[in-house]
């Protein structure tokens, strides 16, 4: 346990780990430019310090969730203050960037969207998978995805620290923005007869998996150019979601080399 100058108590090793706490520290986290995943706020608390911590995450356009207060407790019985930061294990990258990138290089660019991927260990075998196939960058939205910590990078293999993660406010507006890039939006679905090997995977391509649970969301399969299944004959209907990531992924490098 580590005492600050104003009177605030830290404990380094857990904040070492995936988490810091407390109204002021994370407002200097915020402040020092820290990749922060989400911040959890008791939901009873409305003080000014609270109010000016929310006015900052609005700014910063960091996720905010107002929760129990033993909720915080289940994370940390440390004096949390009320308020806990998740601090991401990586840092982000800009999509335009990887984008703008790849066609500077006369490369068809290939990005990997992850719809509600909420299993840490689903989303680092993906990002390992994506990492030794050559994908150019994986989308996640703000809220609705898994926490990259450092179980998810231990489980990627350490994919985390090369392949560029994108995180974005609205996966329905950056999936409209890749296709007004040039990108074909593909969709990995069930729900359509046409097997993945008709897909055009050398042309520029943003590859949508679903979640597990209820597959890609309605407002996604609106704007899909494309919709293709991985093809099954066994009695269990459906793969894991980081199986079927890796099926299609490598479908797309086999179609480009």
């Amino acid at each position: 346990m580590e005492k600050r100058k104003d009177g605030f108590l830290i404990n380094k090793g857990e904040q070492d780990k995936d988490f810091l706490f407390g109204t002021r520290a994370v407002m200097e986290a915020i402040h020092a430019e820290k990749d922060i995943d989400k911040i959890l706020i008791n939901k009873e608390l409305n003080n000014d310090l609270i109010k000016e911590l929310l006015k900052l995450a609005k700014e910063e356009r960091i996720p905010v969730v107002r929760v129990p207060d033993a909720k915080l407790n289940r994370i940390t019985r440390k004096n949390h203050q009320g308020v806990i930061a998740h601090i991401s294990s990586i840092q982000y990258a800009s999509l335009d960037n990887v984008i703008d990138e790849c066609f500077s290089k006369g490369i068809a660019p290939m990005v990997l969207v992850l719809d509600r991927i909420t299993d840490v260990r689903n989303f680092g075998a993906i990002a390992r998978t994506a990492d030794c196939a050559g994908v150019h960058a994986i989308v996640i939205p703000e809220k609705g995805s898994a926490q990259i910590n450092s179980d998810a990078v231990k489980t990627s293999a350490g994919a985390l620290n090369f392949i560029p993660v994108c995180r974005v406010k609205n996966l329905y507006y950056t999936v409209k923005d890749l296709k007004k890039m040039g990108l074909n939006v593909v969709s990995v679905t069930e729900k359509t007869e046409r097997a993945m090997y008709d897909a055009d995977f050398k042309a520029p391509t943003a590859l949508i998996m679903g979640s597990e649970e209820d597959g890609i969301s309605q407002e996604l399969m609106g704007i899909s150019d494309e919709f293709v299944k991985i093809p099954l004959s066994g009695n269990i209907e459906s793969l894991n979601v980081s199986v079927a990531a890796g099926v299609v992924i490598y479908e797309a490098i086999r179609q480009r080399n």
